[in-house]
């Protein structure tokens, strides 16, 4: 049987954007060379079976259960959607996840999965043993974790595609959402100083570097973080509203819209912000919590928000 190795043409990010704060991942910078290749640790033969890390599906899955939304967008965007019998509870795109099974994320159910009888759970993290009770149930298990940069989340789609027999679809999804975000971040207008921003993951105010995933989506955009350097060693630090006023952003972007009910209007409101550069210009760029958290097929939306904002921005230089 011949078999090859997928190469990416180039996971959750976070369980739900108000439980950012509490995560940890020390990402890479983005790539943004578009001739990168990454080895996704996959082999897929011309037919089942197929390997993809240490798992490998004796036949194409047919009953797929993604305890992941970010999975769960990747498997639609390829094709697979009408393969997927149960969600996790926070699986809320595409609009068909409305109708299907939601299961609890944070503590999932393995007698309930069992139940659906599924040949394939994709999670993003490891509640537990929830691997090792599910693997004694001869039931296969593939974990798409949260990855450091856009590579690796081209290389998951990749995977998710091989394990479903539907790699060409995902090859597509993954070259498409690449050159899409390339030609984004090819046409931004640099400026010099560099723009700075201050990411917001609650309004506590939790944020990021630019070590993190998000921090290096950022980076790329030719943006400087606020962030960095502040916590030596934490890449999600709680900022001081003194250190956010002192260090005077000129973008501040909210990804807890949804989670925290925050606008242009209440950050305007915290004392001290209102002096704020963002402020003053009205540089604050409100995100969907949920593209904002999830590195799947929407993060070409993500980027786009980000372009616009740096070109508004620069508009009123």
């Amino acid at each position: 049987m011949k078999q090859f190795r997928v190469a990416g043409l180039a996971g959750l990010f976070f369980l739900a954007a108000s439980l950012v704060a509490c995560s940890a991942s020390d990402g890479e910078s983005v790539a943004t060379n578009s001739t990168i290749a990454v080895a996704a640790e996959t082999t897929v033969a011309e037919e089942f079976p197929v390997t993809v890390g240490d798992l490998t599906l004796e036949s194409e899955p047919q009953r797929i259960i993604s305890m992941s939304a970010t999975a769960t967008e990747m498997l639609f965007a390829i094709g697979a959607g009408d393969r997927v019998i149960a969600v996790d509870n926070f699986s809320n795109f595409p609009e068909e996840t409305a109708s299907i099974e939601k299961l609890d994320a944070y503590q999932p159910n393995v007698e309930a999965i069992s139940e659906l009888d599924p040949d394939l759970v994709i999670i993003s993290y490891d509640p537990g043993n929830l691997v090792e009770q599910l693997t004694t149930l001869s039931i296969p298990v593939f974990i798409g974790g949260a990855v450091a940069d856009l590579v690796g989340a081209y290389e998951q789609i990749e995977q998710l595609g091989a394990l479903t027999g539907l790699l060409a679809q995902a090859m597509q999804v993954s070259s498409t959402m690449q050159s899409d975000i390339d030609a984004i971040a090819a046409g931004i207008r640099k400026s010099d100083p560099p723009l700075t921003y201050f990411y917001e993951l609650d309004p506590t105010p939790y944020t990021v570097t630019s070590k993190t995933f998000i921090g290096g989506i950022m980076d790329m955009m030719g943006l400087v973080n606020i962030a960095d350097g502040v916590e030596q060693g934490n890449d999600y630090p709680q900022l001081s509203a003194e250190v956010i006023v002192e260090k005077d952003p000129d973008i501040i972007f909210l990804a807890d819209t949804k989670c925290c009910a925050q606008s242009a209007a209440t950050v305007a409101a915290r004392d001290g912000w209102g002096s704020l550069n963002a402020v003053k210009t009205g540089s604050i760029i409100s995100l969907d919590d949920d593209i904002a958290s999830r590195w799947g097929p929407r993060l070409v939306d993500l980027v786009r928000t980000v372009a616009n904002a740096i070109t508004s921005v620069l508009a009123k230089s």
